[in-house]
């Protein structure tokens, strides 16, 4: 009783020393919430700089697209969006990195295709997509292009199918890498077109294309932004779009619906997510700005002349294509026994 009792004359009658404590604790509480209400609130965020993590090396596809969308994002926002190159392991560290970021709405991850394409390839991917991610918004794709060394002897897409069948094994395409979107791109072609294609894998497009030019493998599955200035320059021959409609980049090279491949869709793409747990009205309105950025008529053209295009849609749009991504190459990985390198 006697402790009690100088506990509460010390409460009622508190030293002066203790005073100061208490008058500093409380201020910090206030200070505290007043700084956390400041930060939830959907007004005022966001204000501070925004993180963009991107997998890969600077100047690669995904990485522009980061970059023109970021440059928008800052000057809505009047925050610097800065960009952070997080390469490794077919997108797995960056991933990763976000997966493991601050759930305060000020990280923003850049998938790719290879996000959709990993869990079919290794089961011990250290992230779980649908449980560490929130979607957020689609961002571009990238048209992939069917192109052939001159020599090949095949001035069409029916005429190549045509000598692959008659010499199987004898063609060889190059990719930029193991389980990506190029990579991908020539296997779902294989299973559809009946053809035995010797897969090269690559450490990036641009090794690839260089063996292409020198003859050292036929065929590759090019993404725009490598396909580009070699078909422009005739040295390489365009035999197909992997899409089904033709692409504003390629506007004279046909479809693959065109030239007899019906329900063949193949893209390297990205898009963008947060780690789970984004508050929901942060996650809305970067959701919202993201989709008006890719709607606005210079980033889409910004976009276009290095290779991408513009994919405008909201969190739900790409839940949906994130899905259907999933399910699409889980099949092929399935069909064509790709494993992890």
């Amino acid at each position: 009783m006697r402790h009690a009792d100088a506990f509460l004359q010390s409460m009622m009658h508190p030293h002066p020393s203790a005073l100061v404590w208490m008058r500093g604790l409380i201020s910090l509480c206030l200070l505290v919430g007043l700084s956390c209400a400041h930060a939830a609130d959907p007004e005022t965020y966001p204000n501070k700089p925004l993180r963009m993590i991107v997998p890969f090396p600077p100047g690669g596809p995904v990485d522009t697209v980061a970059r023109v969308v970021g440059q928008r994002l800052s000057t809505t926002f009047g925050q610097a969006v800065n960009i952070d190159n997080r390469p490794g392991a077919g997108g797995i560290v960056g991933a990763e990195i976000a997966a493991r970021a601050p759930f305060d709405g000020y990280t923003i991850f850049v998938c790719a295709i290879h996000h959709s394409v990993l869990p079919a390839i290794n089961p011990k991917l250290p992230y779980d997509f649908w449980r560490d991610f929130m979607p957020l918004a689609m961002g571009a794709t990238f048209p992939i292009v069917l192109v052939a060394h001159t020599n090949v002897p095949a001035q069409s897409l029916k005429e190549l199918i045509t000598y692959a069948k008659a010499h199987p094994g004898k063609l060889s395409y190059g990719s930029a890498g193991n389980g990506g979107g190029t990579h991908l791109a020539g296997e779902l072609f294989k299973s559809l077109s009946g053809t035995d294609i010797v897969h090269v894998p690559y450490k990036g497009s641009a090794p690839a294309m260089t063996d292409v030019l020198g003859g050292q493998v036929q065929l590759m599955f090019a993404d725009g932004p490598t396909a580009l200035p070699q078909i422009g320059g005739g040295k390489v021959r365009a035999l197909m779009v992997a899409q089904a409609k033709r692409s504003a980049l390629f506007p004279e090279v046909p479809s693959a619906t065109e030239v007899g491949l019906p329900g063949y869709d193949a893209y390297s793409w990205a898009a963008f997510v947060l780690p789970a747990g984004v508050p929901r009205e942060h996650a809305e309105k970067l959701s919202n700005e993201i989709t008006k950025a890719l709607s606005n008529a210079d980033v889409r053209k910004q976009l276009l002349a290095r290779g991408a295009e513009a994919q405008p849609g909201n969190a739900d749009a790409f839940t949906k294509f994130m899905r259907d991504e999933m399910s699409k190459w889980a099949r092929v990985v399935k069909n064509a026994g790709i494993q992890a390198d």
